[in-house]
């Protein structure tokens, strides 16, 4: 299941060189040069392999079945669909005679995550004004892939599942999953319960109305793209990671590059970035309560988890309302 969230770390153990050679050989990828730990990755699944064919990216040992299916086909109709860079070709290997697990091999993408402290130093504020609304352009671009109903793919036979009931009620029952796993780990109060239901309920009529369904990547966040700086401005030259994709609200990948800039006090850029977004909108009826239920399915998941890990990063005396509110209630965007 694409949407399922995973938390696993060094999934690939221990990865020879003779093993790499063979992999490269099976796909005519030349000599192993040399290998190394990807910058990010935080699945453990990726390396990077350097040969005389060229640089590329291992990943392997899926974390579900039918993981390299569907990452090859949302990656092969990204690149026919959009001019977006992404690993293409994606070559998938689903034996496991060499590493002991199946594995993809895909080319790797030049350029550099945004967050890198080298880009973040030499960046002007208009640069990174072009930069928010650059971001805004490719979601938007990503989400011109339409379909007729929300759902993820079934890999078997590459047509898109619906979600059971509808989407409204897949999204409403992962929030209050999730807000009740937060529970074991924190103080989630009545009141916050309650204002939880309140700001679900406030959008039930947007979603139900939503008549268009997405590709929504899922987590669009830093570290799962690459830029560059081209002839005239940055731009993305790469894009990668569809692990979990799936088809439904394209705003709901706005909430991760809205909070990086509201937790790095960016808050003019994180109001840039959404009404670069909206305005590219075709139909914005529902946006703000549609984009609040999203933000408050991420945040619980952001507090959940860093609760549970004990890396709270804020006042830990706050509510979950009150904490999470600062980033629902976000105003100064055209709207």
């Amino acid at each position: 299941m694409t949407t399922t969230i995973y938390f696993s770390s060094k999934r690939l153990g221990e990865v020879t060189a003779d093993q790499l050679q063979r992999m490269l050989d099976r796909f005519d990828l030349g000599r192993l040069i040399s290998s190394g730990k990807t910058a990010e990755g935080v699945m453990g699944q990726t390396l990077y392999v350097s040969s005389t064919a060229g640089k590329f990216v291992l990943k392997g040992n899926p974390l579900f079945p039918g993981q390299w299916v569907e990452e090859k086909f949302m990656v092969e109709q990204l690149h026919t669909r959009t001019p977006i860079p992404v690993p293409a070709p994606y070559l998938v290997d689903e034996t496991e005679d060499i590493f002991g697990w199946s594995y993809a091999v895909m080319p790797r993408l030049d350029g550099q995550h945004i967050h890198t402290p080298e880009l973040q130093a030499k960046w002007t504020p208009l640069a990174k004004q072009q930069i928010a609304e650059m971001l805004a352009s490719v979601l938007l671009v990503l989400h011109s892939w339409k379909v007729e109903n929300s759902g993820e793919l079934d890999t078997i036979s590459l047509a898109i599942r619906p979600f059971e009931v509808s989407y409204r009620a897949w999204l409403y029952g992962r929030i209050r999953y999730w807000l009740e796993d937060a529970r074991k780990y924190s103080d989630i109060s009545a009141q916050d319960m309650a204002w939880v239901e309140c700001i679900l309920e406030g959008a039930h009529k947007a979603f139900d109305d939503l008549d268009t369904s997405t590709f929504v990547m899922g987590d669009f966040k830093p570290q799962n793209f690459l830029v560059q700086n081209g002839d005239n401005d940055w731009k993305v030259s790469g894009l990668f990671d569809f692990t979990t994709a799936y088809f439904g609200d394209g705003i709901a990948d706005l909430p991760k590059i809205t909070i990086m800039y509201l937790e790095n006090g960016e808050e003019e850029l994180a109001r840039r970035f959404l009404t670069a977004y909206l305005k590219g909108m075709e139909d914005k009826k529902g946006f703000v309560e549609r984009f609040r239920v999203h933000m408050l399915h991420q945040q619980i998941l952001n507090w959940g988890c860093a609760k549970a890990m004990k890396q709270v990063t804020w006042d830990d005396k706050l509510s979950f309302t009150d904490w999470a509110r600062k980033f629902t209630d976000i105003e100064g965007y055209e709207h």
